[in-house]
């Protein structure tokens, strides 16, 4: 098995406020890797390169995931 590295993970500023039950949380404390979960499963992590959250954040400020649509 191996070790999982120990992650800080933060919610953005908007999820802070208590009446939020879930958010999105991310750590980047760990150099080269960038983790994600949800607050509410916070034993699911999902991990990725620096380049691919780069790729994956300017996607989503393109709107190509954008839910609304």
């Amino acid at each position: 098995m191996s070790h999982r590295p120990d992650f800080t993970f933060v919610s953005a500023s908007a999820c802070r406020d208590k009446r939020v039950n879930n958010c999105p949380q991310i750590a980047v404390n760990v150099p080269g890797v960038v983790a994600l979960r949800d607050s509410e499963r916070p034993e699911t992590i999902v991990t990725m390169t620096a380049d691919a959250w780069r790729t994956l954040t300017d996607a989503v400020k393109a709107g190509e995931f954008d839910l609304s649509a």
